[in-house]
Parts: structure tokens; sequence; C-alpha cells
């Protein structure tokens, strides 16, 4: 503190007003040095989407006492554009867990809707409209994308003869489809992604319904995929107890896992706090409870929202692991032995210090993150399609 006497009373007052100049320049030339125009990385301030790169978006995460914005990513690596040709179930794939709906999207019907909503992002908004015009954006993607596969789990509430089956012909998607007769009975692998691709069997669809494998040709979900409890038990920290409907995790007669990890009740602000360390830490424990195997998709609500890597790290940790033996995806090398792996450097979650900006707590988007494609790499999107109704 500056000590002033009577007698030095207009020096101290000159002297303040020098302090406070030179705080004032120090805090603007912080601002002008920071990164911005698309520049800035992971965990880099930003006041705006623009200052982030490719990939990244402008977001905070008060729930963590990260008040201030900062760059986060929001696109994952696909795992075949580094370590390609692999079995189907070889891989990861983030899924967004879409039982609900879009923020701020209208209703079609006109209809003011009553739900929970999970996520902001341009994920097919499915609810209160015919389920044939969802179907129709899917078909509009795989004719768009000869490379790509779609994966479709259904908890299926249609009752009409042959309904399923007539709605994805009506939609002009049985030329897609994977015939069960193919699909691994016994938990071996599925066949590599370029014969899918190459069969153009690039549509994976399943039914919560038994008797619809015999009667429509669509696979019964539980022969083929293990899933731990979604809602509020499956993000209890060290317990990934199995859905009741699964079988048993450790189970070996399957080989796809599907991990679901998002609270019963989805809260925007408090995803962020969720995707951080305790998903790793529940990526970990249902690692172990499936018997050492790795999830093949990974269900969360509001995927974009985290303090940095977020599930897009925790995607590339499970990748890299599966693939190569490295902490992540971009540490492998294709044809190296397991274990050889680049040496990459990986952002740690520290505080943001540059307080330049302000920030009104929801993810800021530079781009629609379904603009942005990578042709010649496999995406596949899980979708959970409460159809009750709209068949037409």
């Amino acid at each position: 503190m500056l000590a002033c006497s009577a007698d030095h009373r207009d020096l101290c007052r000159a002297t303040a007003i020098g302090y406070l100049f030179l705080l004032l320049f120090s805090f603007f030339i912080s601002i002008s040095t920071s990164c911005s125009n698309g520049n800035c990385q992971v965990l880099d301030s930003c006041s705006q989407a623009t200052d982030c790169g490719r990939g990244l978006y402008c977001g905070n995460c008060p729930a963590l006492g990260k008040t201030q914005p900062f760059c986060t990513r929001g696109q994952a690596t696909i795992p075949t554009s580094v370590i390609g040709g692999l079995p189907f179930n070889k891989y990861s794939w983030l899924v967004t867990h879409n039982s609900f709906s879009i923020v701020d999207a209208p209703s079609l019907s006109g209809v003011q809707r009553l739900t929970f909503y999970n996520q902001e992002d341009t994920v097919t908004n499915q609810l209160m409209q015919p389920a044939i015009n969802t179907l129709r954006e899917v078909e509009a993607f795989l004719s768009q994308y000869p490379t790509e596969i779609v994966t479709i789990i259904i908890e299926d509430y249609v009752h009409a003869p042959k309904g399923l089956t007539k709605l994805f012909t009506n939609a002009g998607l049985d030329k897609y489809w994977f015939p069960v007769s193919k699909m691994p009975k016994k938990g071996e692998d599925w066949p590599t992604v370029n014969e899918m691709v190459q069969a153009n069997h690039r549509l994976l669809v399943f039914t919560s319904v038994a008797s619809k494998e015999a009667e429509e040709g669509i696979a019964y979900q539980w022969k083929y995929i293990l899933e731990n409890e979604a809602g509020d038990p499956g993000v209890k920290p060290g317990s990934c107890p199995n859905r009741k409907e699964s079988r048993p995790l450790n189970s070996k007669s399957a080989s796809l896992f599907l991990m679901n990890y998002f609270p019963t009740y989805p809260v925007e602000n408090e995803a962020c706090k969720e995707h951080s360390a305790p998903l790793a830490d529940m990526i970990g424990t249902c690692y172990k409870a499936a018997g050492t195997m790795i999830p093949n998709f990974l269900a969360v609500n509001f995927y974009m929202r985290s303090d940095g890597g977020g599930v897009f790290y925790d995607l590339d940790s499970m990748n890299g692991q599966r693939l190569c033996g490295c902490s992540t995806i971009t540490a492998c090398q294709a044809g190296a032995p397991i274990g050889s792996c680049k040496n990459i450097s990986i952002p740690t979650t520290s505080p943001v210090t540059n307080t330049a900006g302000s920030f009104s707590g929801s993810v800021q988007f530079s781009r629609s993150a379904s603009t942005v494609y990578y042709p010649n790499r496999l995406v596949v999107s899980l979708f959970f399609f409460p159809w009750m109704m709209f068949l037409l």
C-alpha cells in the first residue's frame, strides 16, 4: 500500500494515477496479445466463438468455477482416419442421447412441448413429428456420404403389423439394411467397416421387441448389445450395473457395448461438470465391470459442454487404448506395433487466467457442428427413438 503524508498528497495522487495507468495498459496489452481469429486452441481464453480453431467452440463451466470463456473441443477424432479397416466392434463412437429434444427447437406440430431438453446442436429433432421425417434425414445423409454407417436403436412401441418395416422402406432405407443373418450371434467380431461399406450394409437397426427379429428382420437389441443402466444409476460413482434387459456386462455373448452416462433429468449447466473427471472415472469403472471391454458407444447429454476436452478427449483415450495401446488415438501410428506411440501434447484442464470478454453461459457455436464433415471417414450416429405414434 502507498503511504502518503499531508505534505506530499499531490505527489501521491499523481503516483497513484500513474500506477492505475500502468495497470490498465498492462490489461489491454494482455488482451491484444491473446489469440483470436481462429488461432485459439483448447483451454485458451476466448471472447467469441470465432476466436477458437477448427473443431473448437467458446464455452465455460460455472459448475466447476470456470466462469470465464475458453475454447473447448466440439468435434471428435474419427478413429478410422487414423487406423482403418478393422471390425466394426473395434471402435468407440460418441452417442447423443436423443430421447428428449433440442433446446429452442420449434415444435413442428404447433403444440407447445412439455419435455426436458438434452441437446443444443443440430442432432435430428425427432420429438413431436412423424417418424418418417427423421428417417428421411437419415436416408439423405447415407445417400450424400456413401462411406458412412448409421446405427439406430429403437425403444419400440410400434404395434402395427410390419409397421417398422414399412416405415423404413417408405423412407428409402431398405437398400442400406444390414441383414440380421450376417450379425455375429456369439460375441464374434463384426465385419470390417470397409466390408460393410462395400456391401452397402451401412444401416444397423435394433429394436427392443424380441419378436420383431423373426417377424420383420429387425435385430433384437439385447442379443447383440450389452448396456449399463441409464439415468441416475448410471452416473453413481464406482458402480456400473447392467440395464435389467441386458445380459451381464461381462458376458462374452455380445460384442457391442453401449455405455450410458447421463442423469435421469438433464441439467444443461451441470453437463460440463459431468463430462470432466467423473466421466473418465466412470469409463474406467464400466471397463472393469464389462470384463475389460471398452465401450463401443458412449451416450451423453449436451455433448458439446465440458471443461476442455470433454467427451471427445475420453473417446480419443478409449480408441487409443483399444487400437494401439496409446493414451490417445492421436498418438497411434498405422502399421506400428502396439504401444508405439507418437509424442503428443495433451492440454490439462488448468484454470483460465485471462478474463477478457464476457460470456452468457451457453455454448457459442461459430458454425453448426453438423456441417463440419471430413470426407472418406466413418461416422456412426446412434439415435434413441421412443416411437409410439406418427407412423405416417
